[in-house]
């Protein structure tokens, strides 16, 4: 390990960045260095520029993917080799397309999870429904963490490295005592085949593609697509924004208010101007069928 990155490292750790977090970022750092062959210390502004545009024109990746590699040179450069530039003009970030999730409806999220056929995955993928967790969380659940007194989740070190506590649906609760009476788990709610370790995330998405498969549902499904139709459903039933985001965990409001453009009590509450024009609009009229007697 080089002194750089073991500084870049030792940085992170004290500031208590999230160990994904610090995995993406040297990673990122390194791909910089690799590209031009030498130490990002002896690398400046230009070749900053000059990366970004590799990244954008020839590997052609998403801004969001982008926005990772502007992370972690920003941190680099601030941070480790304490660069006093402007980093917004030096390194600038790409404008993130603002995308709307396809949220699946009530109906739609019972003929999914029915055809989940695993006891497992279909309880994974049930509380992600109905506690709003990401699917990070819901495989680091233990059985400690269901509190069937006071009917609450609690989410231990969740994104942002922050605990919270969630409601506990009675037929989640049900679905759960049911699979525990199943299997029998140790450590982890959801163990994987590891000994001692949760379910691979990877293993829950694939089943997640199995089930959409089988229940023939066009929109895109995902375990995120869970919590997005959580957010939803309660956002359309009457549930205040404040309230959804305590229980999504979000850092900001701004975040947790996109869904006001999705719900259909908000969205779909007005009036088309169509539907308040005085008279209906004509339709043309069926040609007569032509008479040859």
């Amino acid at each position: 390990m080089t002194f750089l990155r073991q500084r870049m490292t030792e940085d992170m750790q004290v500031r208590n960045l999230a160990l994904n977090t610090q995995t993406s970022y040297v990673q990122q750092v390194s791909l910089f260095a690799r590209y031009f062959h030498k130490s990002p210390e002896y690398l400046g502004p230009e070749e900053i520029r000059a990366y970004q545009v590799y990244l954008t024109n020839e590997r052609k990746l998403a801004p969001g993917s982008i926005l990772i590699a502007v992370a972690a040179l920003r941190f680099l450069y601030k941070v480790s080799l304490k660069k006093d530039w402007s980093f917004e003009d030096v390194v600038p970030a790409p404008k993130k397309p603002q995308m709307l999730p396809v949220v699946l409806s009530p109906e739609e999220v019972v003929h999914f999870l029915g055809s989940i056929g695993s006891t497992k995955q279909r309880a994974i993928l049930t509380t992600c429904y109905a506690a709003g967790l990401r699917i990070s969380e819901a495989i680091h659940l233990k059985p400690t963490d269901i509190d069937s007194q006071r009917m609450v989740i609690r989410v231990e070190q969740g994104k942002g490295q922050k605990d919270r506590y969630v409601m506990l649906s009675p037929k989640l609760l049900e679905t759960l005592r049911s699979y525990y009476r199943a299997v029998r788990p140790m450590g982890w709610l959801f163990e994987g085949d590891v000994p001692c370790q949760p379910i691979n995330r990877s293993s829950v998405e694939l089943a997640c593609q199995k089930a959409r498969r089988l229940s023939r549902i066009r929109k895109p499904i995902t375990p995120h697509s869970l919590r997005h139709a959580f957010a939803v459903h309660l956002l359309e039933s009457g549930t205040d924004v404040r309230t959804i985001q305590l229980l999504l965990g979000h850092r900001s409001l701004a975040t947790t208010a996109k869904y006001l453009r999705i719900a259909t009590s908000k969205v779909c509450s007005t009036s088309s101007p169509l539907d308040l024009l005085p008279h209906p609009i004509p339709i043309d009229p069926q040609p007569a069928p032509a008479q040859h007697f």
